[in-house]
Parts: structure tokens; C-alpha cells; sequence
């Protein structure tokens, strides 16, 4: 299990308008956090649990964020249908689609998913896993 994961922006508001438009319908929270000495951040939980978070912050070099080659950040969402709102909502918040909402049945019975970049470039999926309990 992971503690947190992070991705870097140039624009924490504009970051913040893409992901409170994924996140959201998959039932995570914003949580307010307040920097401890570091750079400005963003932070998304699934409801009153602390831990795993998801951190969206403003490079600590001070240099600009850059994505990874091969780097994917993948949510997991409770039903199709939210798999296919937060993939509507990233792209009305500036994402562009790497993959339209659909079944892969490549990669396993009931696996329902989508692809998108936010506005950073940062790799995103969103993925219902039929066969397997939430």
C-alpha cells in the first residue's frame, strides 16, 4: 500500500479545477492542507481517512513541473458511470482524452476504464474493476 503520491503543476488553481472535476465523482475529498516548509499543495482523500493521499504541488525547486515518461497515476472508481463523469469532467477542466471511457477486456472481466492528461501532461486512468470488491 502507498502513503501518498504527487504530481507536479505549473498552475496549482487550474490543477485544482481538473482534479476536484476527476476526483470528485470517484468520492474523494479536497482536504485543506497547510505547507509545512515546502512548496504549495493540493491534497485528495477518500473520505475521513488520512492516508492514501493524493498531492497535487508546485515543483520544491522552484523549476517547472515536467511529467514522466511511463508515469500513470490510476483512480479507482466505483461504478462505470463515474468512470465516465470524471473522464467528462477532466476534459471540461482542460485534460485532453488519451482514451475514451470503455470496457478493456484485455485486462480483465469487468474492467471498465479511461485515459486522459491533465492540463501538466501528468497521465491519468480511471478504472472500474468489475471483478474485484471495492
Amino acid at each position: 500500500m502507498f502513503s501518498h503520491i504527487t504530481v507536479g503543476t505549473r498552475d496549482l488553481e487550474r490543477a485544482g479545477r481538473f482534479y476536484d472535476a476527476v476526483l470528485l465523482p470517484l468520492g474523494l475529498k479536497r482536504r485543506i492542507v497547510t505547507p509545512d516548509g515546502g512548496p504549495l499543495a493540493l491534497c485528495w482523500v477518500t473520505g475521513q481517512a488520512l492516508l492514501p493521499r493524493f498531492y497535487v504541488y508546485m515543483p520544491y525547486d522552484g523549476e517547472p513541473a515536467t511529467v514522466g515518461n511511463g508515469s500513470m497515476v490510476a483512480f479507482l472508481a466505483p461504478t462505470q458511470e463515474a468512470v465516465s463523469v470524471a473522464h467528462a469532467g477532466g476534459l471540461a477542466q482542460g485534460g485532453t482524452d488519451e482514451g475514451a471511457p470503455g470496457v478493456r477486456p484485455h485486462y480483465g472481466d469487468g474492467y471498465f476504464g479511461a485515459y486522459l492528461r491533465d492540463p501538466d501532461g501528468n497521465k491519468v486512468h480511471i478504472v472500474h474493476r468489475g471483478d474485484l470488491p471495492l
